[in-house]
């Protein structure tokens, strides 16, 4: 199916533009990006020769994908990328800038769905089936595993891990790693397991009931990290409590996220009751 391209857009002629994309008004779009099939982009986007965008993802208007990463001194000439991956959503003004290092590249997987405002700075690497609402931000090299679901105005510092089926309170902001099932808040904090997310996921209620046993261990029975992991190395674990504290154990740049208050407990031990919606 031939493209559709509006005549106000400007869309170079060394550009690749899948079959059966639709191109707004105002749309830039530089010599050597790629659009796969069935793409829509809308009024005044700009998609620049760094970007390669997968089929059906929609890119909303004044959305920029590939601009150089927010690094002083940063050389235009490195060749560096964005890549974006299938059935994505990219809402209105969101920015995703490319890599900052030669070779490098900001990398979303499939099925994301961002919200208006997004930003997604230099070698962020967003996994698949996240939500990410209104004005977040991500610094350079934030790594955002599985079905995650961030509230909006939250904010993220560089290097940053968040864990696979996490869920983050609107306006929060962590500059330490986030474990997997975990509901963070606040700043650095995490008050209890998004288990909705869990069942919604399709984990059983033993699987469950294992990783909020994980989650005592490391927040509740009066351990620092390394003692917690010490205990759960002698211990037997379902796969989903391995990947949680296997995500703990690997938090050596910038460590994890502690309990809300030492009252937090609470939301864990009745875990099953949280509601695990976004905030």
């Amino acid at each position: 199916m031939t493209p559709t391209i509006h005549p106000a857009a400007h869309v170079d002629s060394g550009a690749r533009i899948g079959p059966g994309c639709v191109i707004g008004p105002g749309v830039v779009i530089e010599n050597g990006a790629s659009l796969g099939a069935g793409c829509r982009v809308e009024a005044h986007a700009v998609i620049t020769r760094h970007a390669r965008v997968g089929d059906r993802t929609v890119i909303g208007h004044g959305a920029l994908i590939g601009g150089d990463p927010q690094i002083l001194g940063f050389d235009p000439a490195t060749a560096s990328t964005v890549e974006v991956g299938c059935d994505n959503t990219l809402r209105e003004y969101c920015t995703l800038h490319r890599g900052s290092k030669p070779g490098s590249a900001t990398r979303v997987g499939n099925h994301n769905y961002l919200m208006a405002g997004v930003h997604l700075g230099h070698d962020v690497q967003l996994a698949n089936h996240t939500i990410i609402a209104n004005n977040t931000l991500l610094a350079g090299h934030v790594e955002v595993q599985d079905r995650v679901v961030i509230g909006g105005g939250s904010v993220f510092h560089q290097f940053v891990r968040i864990g696979r089926l996490a869920m983050i309170q609107g306006i929060s902001g962590a500059g330490k790693d986030i474990p997997p099932f975990c509901i963070a808040c606040a700043v650095n904090r995490v008050a209890g397991l998004n288990v909705i997310g869990m069942r919604r996921a399709g984990m059983d209620a033993a699987a469950r009931a294992d990783i909020k046993r994980a989650y005592q261990l490391l927040y509740l029975a009066g351990h620092n990290v390394s003692a917690a992991l010490a205990a759960a190395g002698q211990m037997e674990w379902s796969p989903g409590a391995r990947e949680f504290f296997g995500f703990v154990a690997q938090a050596k740049r910038r460590g994890i996220c502690a309990p809300l208050q030492r009252g937090a407990g609470r939301n864990a031990e009745n875990a099953d009751e949280a509601d695990g919606e976004p905030g």
